[in-house]
C-alpha cells in the first residue's frame, strides 16, 4: 500500500557532515573531498537506482559536475557550525514502476526547486523494509545560496521558512496522487499528520519470538509507542474510530477491543481507554447481527452511506436517457441473446439514471454490455467504463468494446473539474461489488451532478470490497436489479449447476458436484498435497499443446511455491532455457527463456496490466521480450513487449496466482490449493474461472475431514452497511417463526423477491404513466441525428435540445416499440411467482403471529408515521393506566407533558392527524386546558 513519507533536514558542519561525503554516499560514487583531502568511495553501494544533477536555467555548466559542485559548496562556507545543504527525503509509490517514480520525483523537483533557483542532487534508493518487501524512496540535496556568474552567492532565507515546508509536504502528496491515478492505481497518500486526520498514532514494532538483545531493546520501544498510543486515543477517541471505519461500516465491541489493545501497553491502560472510546457520543448503536452481536458505527459512516442512499434514490426516481428504437434494433443486429440477457438489456436500455445488474461468475456479462454500448452510442450517447484494477478495466474494454479506465483515474479528474461527464453520457461501472462506500458515494454524486446514466455491473458473492461498506449489495435492495443466472462460460451442465450453488452461497452443494465426479483430492500433507497438484497440472499441460490453465492459492506463500515447482519440472523436461537471475521488484529471482510470467503492475507505455500474462522469448542482460496472451494482448501489433528491468521490474513466474488476483480471469483450466484463510467469497471465485475443468486439493494437515473443509470454505464474511440491521432484525423474526434456515439464504429470497418487485413496478409504471405521446415526442425532440452528428465533430460540445419532428403515425410505431421494452413474457411470470410466494408468505406469518405482524408492519412505515403511530400508542398506553388507577399521578403527569410537546409539534400533529383525526382534535382540546391550568397556576 502507498505509504506517505515526507521528511526535510540540513546537513550542516556541526553534525560533522560533509556536503561532498553525503553526496557520494547517496549517489553510490566516487568523489574528493577538497576540504578534508580525502575520497569518499561508495560506489560498492548496491541500492541506488537512478542519480542525477539537476539544474536551474541560470546555473553555470561546471555545476553539473557532482564533485565540483559539492566542493564549491563547501568553500563558500567559512564557519564551524554552517549550513551545507538542505536534504529531503521522500517514499515512493511502490505501486509504480521504477520509471515512473522516476518521472514522479523530476517532476516534483524541477517544479518545486529548481524552478525556483535551487540545484538539486537527486538519488532513487530500492532497499528492502522490514517486511522484507521492496522500499522505494528518494534522497534530494539541495543548494542553499543564490546563484550569481561567479558561483554562489546570498543565502536564501525564504527558502527555510516553515511555509515552504508545509507547502512541499502537500505538494507531494498532490503528484504522488496523480501519478498514481494516471498509472491506473487506486490510492492516495495524505500529506496530513496523523493527528491532522485524527489518527495520532506512532507505528509500533513488529515483535518476532527472538531474544537477542535487540529485539529486547525493540521490544521496550514497543511498549513505550503503545503506551503514548493509547494516551493518545484517550485523549482523542475518534482516532480509533476513524481507523475501525476504515475497512469496515460497523463494528462490535469485540472489534474495538482488539484495535485497543494493540495500541495499549497493560491491562490498566487498556480497561481504560477501552471504556473512554466505547463512551464516545459519535459511536451510534444499530442493533443486533444474526449472530447476536452488537453491531455500532459512528456518525461520519452513517452519514457517508446515507448520502449514497440518497443519491442513489434520486438517481433511479430520474426519467432520462431513453433510446429510439431503431438504436434498440442496432444493438440486436449483430448479437443473439438469451432470453435471461434480452430481460437485462430491455432493463439497461429503459429510461432510468440508474441500472443494476446482478450477473454470475460466466454468464455473459460482457456480450451483453457489448450490445448494450452499441444501442447507446447509435442513439448518440458516450459509453465509458471504469473498474477498481486496471486489469479489469482491460479486460471490460477488450471484451465489450467501452473505453475503460480505473475509478482512480476518473475520479481524479472528476475532482479537478476535468474530464467530467455530461448528460449524455453513460457510465458502466464493472465489478460493482468491490466499491467501497465512501467510492460509491463520491461516484454517484458526480453521475447525479452530471445528470448522466450510471450501469451498476457485478456480484455481491464475489471478493468483497476493500474499503469499508458493501456498497452495491445495500443499493441493488433499495433500488432493484435485473439477474443474469444462466452460467455460459462452463462446458459441461454439472459445473454450470454447482456455479449457481457458489453464487447462491450452498458451498456444501458446489462441492458435492465435484466430489462426485472425483474434483476433490485428499492428501495427508500440504506438501504431498501441492506436489499431486502440479503433477496433475503438468499432465494437462503434456497432453494439450495449447493449455490455458493456471493454479491458484490464497496466500502469496503458497502461490510462490506453486511457481517454483512448476518450474523445476519444466526444467527436469529440458523446457526452459539458461537460467539468468534477474533484479525483480520482489527480489532476485531465476528466470529463463520460454518461462511464464505474471505482470505485477500498470504500464501504459508497455501497454500492460497488473495481471497480464505472458511468455519470456528472449533475455539479454537486464532486456526482455514478451510475448502475451492472446486475451492480454491490445492488438496484434502489440502481442510482443519489450523492456529493460532498469525501467520495468514487476515480474513475478506465471504458473500460480492468488485467487484475488483470478478475480475476471477466464482459462481452460484451474487448479486450487485450499487452505484455512478461504470463505465461501473466494471458493465462489476460484471454482468459476475454468471453462472445462477445475480440481480441488487439501491436506488432513489443514483440515481434519471433509466437513472441515466444507465448513471453512463456505464461511460467510459478507460486508455490511449500516442500513442492514433495522431490515435485518425483521428478516431474521420472519424466518425464526418459519422453522426454516436462518438468516444469510432467507435474507436473500426476501430481498431478491423485493428487489424484483420493485424493479418492476418501477419499470412499468415509467413506461404506462411517463412514456405517453406527448412526453415520448418530447424525449425524442432530444436524441436526432444532428445531436450525433455534433458528437462526432465536436465531442462533449453538443446541443442536446436540437428539435426533431416525427410524424404522428411514426410516433405511434415507436411508442409501440418503446412499450415492448417493458419486462414481458418469461420475466413477468417470474415475477408474479414470486410476488404470490410472498403474499402467501406475508398471510401465513399474520395469522401465526398478529402482534409481531403489527409490530414488523409499525415498523417499517415511514419515519414520521411510525413516530406518529407511537405517539397514538403512548397516549393510548397512559389513558389505559390512569383508567386502571385514577390516583396513579405519576403516569398523569406523563401524559399533560406528552400532550403539551406533542400540540407544538405541526408536522407530527398533521401525521397524527392523517392515521388519528379524533385523538388529534383530543390533543388540541386537553392541551387547551393544560395552557388554562397553567395560566391560573402562574397568577397564583
Amino acid at each position: 500500500m502507498a505509504i506517505y513519507h515526507f521528511s526535510a533536514q540540513t546537513i550542516s558542519r556541526s553534525q560533522g557532515r560533509s556536503a561532498v561525503g553525503c553526496s557520494a554516499y547517496r549517489s553510490a560514487a566516487e568523489l574528493f573531498d577538497e576540504r578534508y583531502g580525502k575520497t569518499h568511495d561508495y560506489t560498492g553501494k548496491q541500492d541506488v537506482v537512478y542519480s542525477e544533477i539537476m539544474l536551474p536555467s541560470n546555473a553555470l555548466l561546471w555545476m553539473g559536475d557532482r564533485e565540483k559542485l559539492w566542493n564549491a559548496v563547501e568553500a563558500n562556507e567559512k564557519r564551524k557550525d554552517a549550513q551545507l545543504a538542505r536534504e529531503i527525503q521522500v517514499s515512493l509509490p511502490r505501486e509504480l514502476t521504477l520509471a515512473e517514480n522516476i518521472e514522479l520525483i523530476k517532476e516534483f523537483v524541477q517544479k518545486e526547486f529548481v524552478d525556483k533557483g535551487m540545484i538539486a542532487d537527486v538519488a532513487v534508493h530500492l532497499d528492502k523494509s522490514s517486511d522484507g518487501d521492496l522500499q522505494p524512496h528518494a534522497h534530494v540535496m539541495l543548494t542553499m545560496r543564490e546563484i550569481t556568474p561567479e558561483g554562489f552567492g546570498q543565502k536564501v532565507r525564504e527558502w527555510n521558512s516553515k511555509e515552504h515546508l508545509l507547502m512541499w509536504r502537500e505538494n507531494w502528496a498532490e503528484v504522488s496522487n496523480r501519478h498514481l491515478a494516471l498509472n491506473g492505481h487506486d490510492l492516495t497518500i495524505d500529506h496530513r499528520s496523523n493527528f491532522e486526520r485524527g489518527i495520532n498514532l506512532e507505528p509500533q514494532h513488529k515483535i518476532g519470538t527472538s531474544a537477542s538483545r535487540h529485539q529486547l531493546d525493540r521490544l521496550a520501544d514497543h511498549q513505550r509507542i503503545a503506551f503514548e498510543n493509547g494516551e493518545k486515543i484517550y485523549r482523542n477517541p475518534g482516532l480509533a474510530l476513524d481507523v475501525l471505519t476504515r475497512q469496515q461500516s460497523t463494528f462490535t465491541h469485540q472489534d474495538l477491543a482488539r484495535f485497543i489493545n494493540r495500541h495499549t501497553k497493560d491491562a490498566e491502560q487498556f480497561e481504560r481507554v477501552y471504556e473512554k472510546v466505547k463512551a464516545n457520543e459519535q459511536i451510534i448503536s444499530l442493533g443486533f447481527d444474526e449472530k447476536g452481536r452488537e453491531r455500532f458505527t459512528t456518525k461520519e459512516m452513517l452519514e457517508v452511506e446515507k448520502k449514497m442512499m440518497q443519491h442513489s434514490s434520486k438517481l433511479i426516481n430520474k426519467m432520462g436517457h431513453g433510446i429510439y428504437p431503431k438504436s434498440y434494433d442496432e444493438g440486436l443486429r449483430n448479437r443473439k441473446l438469451s432470453n435471461e440477457q434480452r430481460i437485462a438489456y430491455d432493463h439497461l436500455l429503459a429510461f432510468g439514471d440508474l441500472k443494476c445488474v446482478i450477473g454470475y461468475a460466466g454468464t455473459g456479462k460482457s456480450y451483453l454490455l457489448g450490445a448494450a454500448r452499441e444501442a447507446w452510442e447509435h442513439d448518440g450517447y458516450q459509453v465509458l467504463g471504469a473498474t477498481l484494477a486496471g486489469i479489469a478495466a482491460e479486460n471490460l474494454q477488450a471484451s465489450s468494446g467501452i473505453e475503460s479506465r480505473t475509478l482512480a483515474s476518473r475520479l481524479y479528474y472528476w475532482e479537478r473539474g476535468e474530464q467530467l461527464l455530461t448528460s449524455t453520457d453513460i457510465l458502466v461501472i464493472d465489478e460493482a461489488g468491490m466499491l467501497g462506500s465512501r467510492q460509491m458515494e463520491q461516484l454517484l454524486k458526480y453521475v447525479q451532478e452530471a445528470q448522466a446514466k450510471v450501469v451498476l455491473i457485478g456480484d455481491p458473492q464475489q471478493l468483497q470490497a476493500i474499503e469499508a461498506g458493501a456498497a452495491f449489495r445495500a443499493i441493488t435492495q433499495q433500488v432493484g436489479f435485473v439477474e443474469l443466472t444462466e452460467i455460459r462460460r462452463q462446458e459441461h451442465e454439472w459445473h454450470r449447476c454447482a456455479t449457481k450453488e457458489f453464487a447462491r452461497g450452498k458451498i456444501e452443494a458446489g462441492l458435492n458436484y465435484y466430489q462426485t465426479h472425483d474434483n476433490i483430492h485428499e492428501f495427508e500433507t500440504q506438501a504431498v498435497a501441492k506436489k499431486a497438484m502440479v503433477e496433475l497440472w503438468n499432465d494437462a499441460r503434456m497432453t494439450d499443446k495449447d493449455p490455458i490453465q493456471i493454479m491458484l492459492s490464497y496466500t502469496r506463500k503458497d502461490a510462490a511455491e506453486l511457481n517454483e515447482m512448476a518450474r523445476s519440472i519444466r526444467k527436469s523436461q529440458h523446457e526452459l532455457g539458461e537460467d539468468c537471475v534477474l533484479k525483480t521488484v520482489k527480489g532476485h529471482k531465476e528466470f529463463a527463456e520460454k518461462d511464464r510470467i505474471y505482470f505485477l503492475k500498470n504500464d501504459r507505455e508497455l501497454g500492460v496490466k497488473n495481471g497480464s500474462l505472458g511468455t519470456i522469448e528472449k533475455i539479454e542482460g537486464n532486456q526482455l521480450t514478451i510475448k502475451l496472451d492472446k486475451d492480454n494482448a491490445h492488438s496484434s501489433q502489440n502481442s510482443r513487449v519489450s523492456f529493460n528491468l532498469d525501467q520495468y521490474n514487476h515480474i513475478d513466474h506465471g504458473y500460480a496466482a492468488t485467487i484475488h488476483k483470478a478475480q475476471g480471469v477466464t482459462v481452460n483450466r484451474t487448479y486450487l490449493f485450499a487452505s484455512k484463510h478461504m470463505d465461501s467469497h473466494a471458493t465462489y471465485v476460484a471454482m468459476s474461472r475454468h471453462r472445462q475443468s477445475a480440481d480441488l486439493f487439501y491436506s488432513r494437515e489443514e483440515f481434519n475431514n471433509e466437513k472441515a473443509l466444507t465448513e471453512v470454505l463456505g464461511r460467510e464474511r459478507t460486508k455490511d452497511v449500516t442500513i442492514d440491521y433495522s431490515f435485518n432484525q425483521i428478516k431474521d423474526k420472519f424466518a425464526e417463526n418459519r422453522n426454516i434456515e436462518v438468516s444469510v439464504n432467507l435474507a436473500k429470497q426476501v430481498e431478491r423477491s423485493l428487489a424484483f418487485e420493485r424493479i418492476n413496478e418501477q419499470t412499468n409504471e415509467n413506461i404506462h404513466k411517463n412514456i405517453d405521446e406527448k412526453n415520448y415526442e418530447k424525449i425524442s425532440e432530444r436524441k436526432n441525428e444532428k445531436v450525433i452528428s455534433e458528437r462526432q465533430t465536436k465531442g462533449n460540445d453538443r446541443d442536446p435540445n436540437h428539435p426533431k419532428h416525427f410524424s404522428q403515425k411514426e410516433n405511434d410505431v415507436n411508442l409501440e416499440k418503446l412499450k415492448n421494452l417493458s419486462f414481458e413474457g418469461q420475466y413477468e411470470k417470474q415475477r408474479q411467482k414470486d410476488i404470490d410466494e410472498l403474499m402467501a408468505f406475508k398471510k401465513q406469518f399474520e395469522k401465526e403471529n398478529p402482534e409481531l405482524a403489527l409490530k414488523l408492519s409499525d415498523e417499517m412505515l415511514p419515519e414520521p408515521q411510525r413516530k406518529a403511530l407511537l405517539v397514538q400508542k403512548a397516549i393510548r398506553h397512559l389513558s389505559e393506566q390512569i383508567k386502571q388507577n385514577p390516583r396513579d399521578y405519576k403516569s398523569k403527569e406523563e401524559l399533560g407533558n406528552l400532550v403539551s410537546r406533542v400540540a407544538k409539534d405541526k408536522q407530527l400533529m398533521e401525521n397524527l392527524n392523517e392515521i388519528a383525526p379524533a385523538l388529534t382534535s383530543q390533543i388540541k382540546v386537553k392541551a387547551k386546558q393544560l395552557e388554562k391550568e397553567m395560566n391560573i397556576c402562574r397568577s397564583l
